[in-house]
């Protein structure tokens, strides 16, 4: 089979706009072992077969395996970058507060704005329809790199067995999830530099405390955008379940079975010690926020082939714009002046 004889080389990772496995299946393409034993794996896992290199599980091979050819080399890049991402995977909430993941390739970025709102008026005839103007946001978006430095030296994991190594890589990828979400909480409640800082912001009825009643007017005032989910910190999660209202029975069994949170008004609520103490924000998922990422998980592959792993750059480019500033509110439970 074809994946056996390819030549793996350095070059295959600095292919404009395309990833290692990208540029596998171009020369590998899956699609040609449907009704095989290898059906279902990718270029990159058909690499790992070929070489025998086991990377899970209590067989797994030692870091060493990887090095025991010039072309298996080649595929300890891919292997860091999918670890990474995996840990990333693992513990991600982005998914389920970004409306939409915007990939590009540079660091130039400006978003789309609307000056109007999306209410369909009766037209009377002769009258001229109202229009709404999509235009780009005047300042760019802001992409951060976010990352750590791998320090290892070969003769120091070489007999180190990949599993163990991949749970290291995991908790990179946890603690770049983290940071991610922190840009994309500070983006959501602060805007992202055009003139949409800040949602609106609302006061519960009594200071210091927050009831079913604030959270009715929070969902009242979003419209007509749904209050589909909200971000609280721990000890606002704790006030709002000590609620009556979020302990009926379907809202247990729910919590029971899938393990996710949800209000007795269908917004799905998501702890984060990144929200303020006094604070939660609600907003529509569908509306409010854009992740923008130039490029994916990003190691240097050359030092890493040659097995120089001494402070090695793990890196991912990203930001966060806002798409519909009115789409998220704060509720805030601070003392009141």
């Amino acid at each position: 089979m074809n994946y056996e004889n390819i030549r793996l080389e350095k070059g295959m990772y600095r292919v404009m706009g395309k990833s290692f496995t990208q540029v596998l299946e171009e020369l590998d393409p899956s699609i040609n072992y449907k009704g095989t034993p290898l059906e279902g794996m990718d270029a990159f896992q058909r690499q790992l077969k070929r070489f025998d290199i086991k990377v899970s599980g209590s067989g797994s091979d030692m870091v060493e395996k990887f090095f025991s050819t010039a072309d298996s080399s080649a595929l300890f890049p891919e292997y860091i970058s999918r670890a990474v991402r995996q840990g990333i995977e693992e513990n991600d909430v982005l998914s389920r507060i970004v409306a939409t993941k915007t990939k590009i390739n540079g660091l130039d970025y400006r978003t789309i704005e609307t000056t109007t709102d999306t209410g369909l008026e009766e037209v009377e005839e002769g009258e001229t329809i109202p229009t709404t103007t999509i235009s780009t946001q005047e300042n760019l978006i802001k992409l951060t790199k976010r990352g750590r430095m791998l320090e290892a030296s070969y003769e120091a994991i070489r007999f180190q067995k990949l599993d163990l190594i991949t749970i290291t890589l995991k908790q990179i990828g946890s603690g770049i999830a983290t940071s991610l979400l922190s840009d994309a909480v500070d983006v959501l409640i602060d805007g992202d530099g055009n003139d949409n800082t800040a949602c609106t912001t609302y006061n519960t009825a009594t200071a210091g405390t927050v009831t079913y009643g604030d959270l009715l007017n929070l969902w009242s005032n979003l419209s007509p955008y749904k209050l589909n989910c909200i971000l609280a910190s721990p000890e606002m999660m704790l006030k709002m379940l000590s609620l009556s209202e979020f302990r009926d029975a379907a809202a247990g069994l729910d919590f029971h079975a899938t393990g996710r949170l949800i209000t007795p008004f269908g917004a799905e609520l998501i702890s984060s010690s990144l929200i303020d103490d006094d604070e939660l924000v609600g907003f529509d998922r569908r509306y409010a926020l854009e992740m923008v990422q130039s490029g994916e998980v990003l190691v240097e592959s050359d030092k890493l082939i040659d097995c120089q792993l001494e402070r090695t750059a793990i890196t991912i480019i990203a930001g966060f714009s806002k798409i519909f500033a009115d789409a998220a509110a704060v509720l805030s439970k601070a003392s009141q002046s």
